[in-house]
């Protein structure tokens, strides 16, 4: 893995307002940064991250299935009592899941280190899986990048594959984001696109214009009735909101289903690390109040609640006293784990995570995200990647 200075395309920034990637830039800072990219080899890719990623999901299924067996470890893990029975019935069921992300603290020498699974609304998927992709494409044409190279990048081919197994031709789906949010949006049009290209009709509406029929059917901007849902908003404040009573009895099938709860919340870190002790690509995670803080390697320790987004109310501790935290605390109020300190690596004064994408139970590409900070936060920046050697 090494960080390599290139120069940008000629126009790119039209380019992608052209193409509706308008979130380029956020706050007055890059967000895409082509200035630079991560260069790793082949065997690098396939054994140290699609191969541990792969392993790592089929362990979280493994964890969703004790967990959902477990009153004590659904209530660890915040799941509404009045909704337990939703996510049980989603996992026992087999309600099918679409897709997820894993951060990954990897460095190319040693096994690369699960930080968390973002399995329920994981963004920057339009950026890892087709932006990326068209600057590959441009830098081999420009004769930047050489005739060969190549990028882990297989995730809008697995997605269409994926639709096509779960969905007959001409089903209709439906997508909906919170409104008046660029990346939200491009996620779920992303997926829209690989919808409809495996021959499903693709309709979109802003979450907050769904509704409720006369018969209890949840129903679009346009009185249609919804069957299918991909609904870009987090399972857990789903289940906390009044319109969780109406999931069941609509009979709306949910993509993420509801058991994806258990697996896009950070209780899952201590489950994981109870059932797989040691396993390389773990960290040692414990609920808070199970941590011992006097055990080897707990003197420096990360301190997640069990729902965050983009670094919200992290902090790092190290000998007891935080020396870092998110400067965003709006996730504080809800309970923690803490997870062993894990540094990343440091190139061209950035802290690289490599986003590994899961499609079904595979993973089939990946994406890197880089921040100044060791808290990766909602001012990182995406950096694209290629494979060479």
């Amino acid at each position: 893995m090494e960080k390599i200075t290139l120069p940008e395309r000629p126009g790119w920034r039209a380019q992608a307002e052209e193409l509706g990637f308008t979130f380029a830039d956020m706050h007055g800072e890059p967000y895409w940064d082509e200035t630079s990219a991560y260069r790793f080899t082949l065997d690098e890719v396939e054994t140290m991250i699609e191969d541990p990623a792969t392993e790592l999901h089929a362990m979280c299924r493994e964890a969703a299935a004790r967990i959902v067996e477990s009153e004590e470890l659904m209530a660890r893990l915040a799941i509404p009592e009045a909704h337990r029975d939703l996510v049980r019935d989603s996992w026992r069921r087999g309600d099918p899941e679409l897709y997820g992300r894993f951060d990954l603290a990897h460095d190319g020498q040693g096994p690369a280190k699960l930080l968390e699974y973002n399995a329920d609304t994981p963004t920057s998927l339009y950026e890892s899986a087709s932006y990326q992709w068209l600057w590959l494409e441009g830098q081999l044409e420009l004769g930047v990048l050489h005739a060969g190279d190549d990028q882990f990048n297989g995730i809008h081919e697995a997605l269409v594959a994926r639709f096509a197994e779960l969905f007959a031709e001409d089903e209709q789906l439906h997508f909906t984001a919170v409104a008046g949010a660029p990346e939200d949006y491009a996620t779920v049009e992303m997926l829209g696109w690989a919808a409809r290209e495996a021959g499903m009709g693709a309709h979109y509406c802003d979450l907050d214009k769904i509704g409720l029929s006369d018969e209890g059917q949840f129903v679009d901007d346009e009185s249609r009735v919804i069957g299918t849902l991909f609904k870009l908003y987090p399972w857990e404040d789903l289940l906390r909101d009044p319109y969780a009573d109406h999931v069941a009895p609509s009979g709306v099938r949910m993509l993420e289903p509801a058991w994806k709860a258990l697996l896009s919340n950070k209780g899952l870190l201590p489950v994981l690390w109870q059932m797989f002790e040691g396993h390389p690509n773990l960290l040692p995670s414990f609920f808070e109040d199970d941590a011992d803080m006097d055990a080897p390697g707990m003197d420096r320790v990360v301190r997640k609640p069990l729902f965050s987004r983009e670094g919200s109310s992290i902090t790092i501790r190290e000998n007891g006293a935080v020396t870092e935290a998110s400067p965003d605390d709006s996730y504080a109020h809800h309970p923690h784990i803490l997870q062993a300190y894990h540094p990343l690596p440091v190139m061209d004064g950035f802290r690289p995570v490599v986003g590994a994408w899961i499609v079904g139970q595979s993973c089939v590409g990946m994406g890197l995200r880089e921040d100044r900070s060791r808290i990766t936060q909602d001012l990182s920046r995406f950096k694209p990647h290629f494979i060479r050697g």
